[in-house]
């Protein structure tokens, strides 16, 4: 089991994360202030139909390689910084867009909503490079089976994700109406989220660092 304070610790980047820019995010807005509530909701269900997809490959697939090659451990940090740093830029680079600036859709029924939702959740390579990403950084041997880790934050991240994106489907139109009303503050959360990410990634290059040297040391010379 997960000590509660590294649980903690994970919901906490969790939260973060799932407000940062994604085609998830922008499609529950959209179809949310296109269609109501009634069209947010079906879409929702659709999108964590595609994070169970992704968090069972990604638990299967990190249980595989810690126990054919322990040495990957810190590799898979350290390209986990990068998808961070690169999800930071991307947040502030020019021409960037908040996922509060929603886009048209037409409008749709429900069981295309959540087949739509599914999809756009199972085919977004941003959600498995995700996991794969902020998994490894909360994942130690010693806490017991890497599978039962992976599982738990698995969960744990898509029970954080619903929440959040639940209460952006259900206030969609009001927060649409305040950020078009004060672009000012768009700016500010793309640029906190910056932060944020980047900071994460400064962490997680550092205990990939960390595992890359101890790995080193214990190499019989």
């Amino acid at each position: 089991m997960i000590p509660l304070h590294d649980l903690l610790l994970f919901m906490a980047a969790a939260l973060v994360l799932v407000l940062t820019p994604g085609p998830n995010m922008i499609y529950l807005l959209s179809r949310s202030i296109v269609q109501g509530r009634g069209a947010g909701l079906p879409s929702l269900c659709g999108v964590v139909i595609g994070f169970l997809v992704h968090m069972l490959a990604a638990s299967l697939g990190l249980t595989a390689v810690f126990l054919a090659i322990p040495y990957a451990y810190g590799v898979m940090k350290a390209l986990g910084a990068l998808y961070l740093l690169w999800l930071a830029w991307n947040a502030v680079r020019p021409g960037a867009h908040s996922p509060f600036e929603a886009r048209a859709l037409p409008h749709d029924p429900p069981g295309r909503l959540v087949r739509m939702g599914f999809l756009t959740s199972a085919l977004n390579p941003k959600i498995a490079v995700f996991y794969m990403a902020l998994l490894p950084q909360f994942i130690h041997a010693d806490h017991g089976s890497v599978l039962t880790q992976s599982l738990e934050l698995g969960v744990t991240q898509i029970g954080v994700s619903v929440s959040v994106n639940a209460l952006i489907v259900l206030s969609a139109s009001a927060l649409a109406a305040f950020f078009a009303t004060k672009p000012v503050w768009l700016r500010v959360q793309r640029y906190v989220m910056a932060t944020v990410l980047a900071g994460l990634a400064g962490l997680a290059g550092l205990a990939g660092l960390a595992v890359r040297i101890a790995a080193d040391r214990a190499r019989p010379l």
